[in-house]
């Protein structure tokens, strides 16, 4: 195996190493996209200890006349045989330089990714990367990361800080918890009163805060050059005082709520025969679907615990209706899967308790695909160790292991593994301050669960994947990041 994280599918290593101290960077045959991938992955390599990066145009006239080539090639036969994913791609390290070629110009970055773990730095040498043929692809489309802004509202450098960090391994859907009971963190041009006046609070004791819909272009941008996409989330039919806080319409008493800082869950809920509900939902999730770029948006559902099962599935029918009606494919928590579900909806697995999930597979069964978000796997707002400064341990203590440990077809008994869309890790932040503190509770755990998405389980291993991760955290050093140093893992 390769010092590579999530770890490749096919491997073959080869004898010798090629000198990187300067590579030019040669974008061959991408028209359009060629100047900003080049820029992308000049940027990234050029990040690298001892790796100095230009890029494109002749040899002669950009690069150092002793710089290693790193051709960039789209190639429909690149990435192992048989496969048909749009992010498969082939990297070829020998004594004529690096080539990439991939399907699409994801794969490229994809493999870029990789060039950047492969370089070592022995003692005073020169950067070097063994010579080596890798042929990957994932094993999931979707290889998330739910973030919650609204228990505490983290601003656009932090989020993109978060994007870098998940392209770095090969991660590609950033969900975003927008709205909850502590604070409503989008514009909605609709109902622009709801930034406005429930944004300010959050549960670490700050201002709050919430994203315009130019910073939420800018980070849909950002996110983009990257090939990750957004998944904006607003949860109804509970998790909602940010709203009732500002329309006591929402109410069926007709009295706004109180803004809420603290962290109990279950107690506020939308009534559906309301005159009020059904317009406030259709224009929240009409604005939100006008502004997001990607194909999914989430209307949450989880947690309504003050609703009776009639009303919650009527709730359910009209979120996903509003959210096709504006052009987007729905998204909820497994909560939705108790209600009859459309084809091609996505249904997100977190709760671990011991219960009865026949009708997550009975709706998978019917057309639903599930992601995967087992708490006491990939919730990486669980503390470490039961004395950790941040985090919760409701669903347990969540060490690497146990981030790393596990099978996706094995996390809920009977679900068909064809089914299967992805695994999403996710942070929950009523105790996380900071975006230190964040980076904390991400790291190394998100890595973990990146190789759990991407890597065929045959592929796995945890005792190596303990020596890639710490060789990993140089990287994490140099730039600054901050990470938590866990026993389990000889730093």
């Amino acid at each position: 195996m390769v010092a590579v994280i999530p770890q490749p599918l096919q491997v073959e290593p080869g004898d010798g190493h090629l000198p990187v101290a300067a590579l030019a960077v040669h974008a061959l045959g991408l028209e359009q996209t060629a100047p900003w991938l080049a820029d992308r992955v000049a940027e990234l390599l050029g990040a690298v200890d001892g790796v100095t990066v230009t890029h494109d145009g002749p040899a002669s006239d950009v690069a150092p006349a002793d710089a290693t080539a790193l051709v960039l090639r789209l190639d429909e036969h690149a990435g192992p045989a048989g496969s048909t994913s749009a992010e498969r791609y082939s990297l070829v390290v020998d004594a004529a330089g690096v080539t990439a070629t991939a399907a699409e110009p994801v794969g490229l970055l994809h493999a870029a990714q990789t060039l950047r773990q492969l370089v070592e730095t022995p003692g005073d040498g020169p950067a070097r990367v063994p010579h080596v043929v890798v042929h990957d692809a994932p094993r999931y489309a979707w290889r998330g990361l739910s973030l919650d802004v609204a228990r505490t509202f983290f601003g656009l450098d932090a989020l993109r800080a978060v994007i870098d960090v998940m392209a770095s391994y090969k991660l590609n859907v950033l969900h975003l918890h927008l709205t909850d009971d502590q604070g409503w963190r989008i514009e909605s041009p609709s109902r622009p009163e709801l930034a406005k006046l429930s944004s300010g609070t959050d549960t670490s004791g700050g201002t709050g805060g919430h994203l315009s819909l130019a910073e939420f272009r800018a980070l849909q941008d950002h996110a983009a050059e990257r090939f990750v996409r957004v998944v904006p989330e607003i949860d109804v039919p509970g998790h909602i005082n940010a709203a009732t806080h500002v329309y006591g319409d929402l109410m069926p008493d007709g009295v706004p709520t109180d803004a809420y800082s603290g962290i109990e869950v279950g107690f506020s809920r939308l009534t559906f025969d309301l005159p009020a509900t059904e317009p406030f939902l259709r224009d929240v999730f009409t604005d939100l679907a006008r502004a997001t770029d990607g194909e999914h948006v989430h209307f949450g559902g989880d947690e309504v615990l003050k609703m009776e099962p009639a009303e919650y599935a009527r709730f359910v029918e009209l979120c996903e209706r509003l959210v096709v009606e504006a052009g987007k494919t729905p998204v909820a928590w497994q909560e939705a899967a108790k209600a009859p579900l459309r084809p091609g909806t996505l249904v997100q697995y977190w709760d671990t308790h011991p219960m009865d999930l026949t009708y997550l597979v009975d709706a998978a069964k019917a057309g639903a695909r599930v992601i995967l978000s087992p708490a006491n796997r990939v919730y990486l707002d669980m503390k470490y160790t039961a004395d950790f400064p941040f985090g919760q341990e409701w669903a347990g203590l969540v060490e690497v292991r146990d981030s790393y440990d596990w099978e996706p077809e094995d996390a809920v008994p009977g679900l068909p593994a064809e089914t299967i869309e992805g695994v999403e890790a996710a942070v929950w932040t009523e105790r996380i301050p900071t975006p230190e503190a964040l980076f904390t509770m991400l790291l190394p755990r998100l890595s973990a669960v990146a190789e759990v998405a991407w890597t065929a389980a045959d592929r796995k291993d945890w005792d190596d994947y303990r020596r890639r991760v710490a060789r990993e955290a140089h990287a994490w050093r140099r730039a600054g990041i901050a990470f938590h140093e866990s026993p389990q893992v000889e730093w």
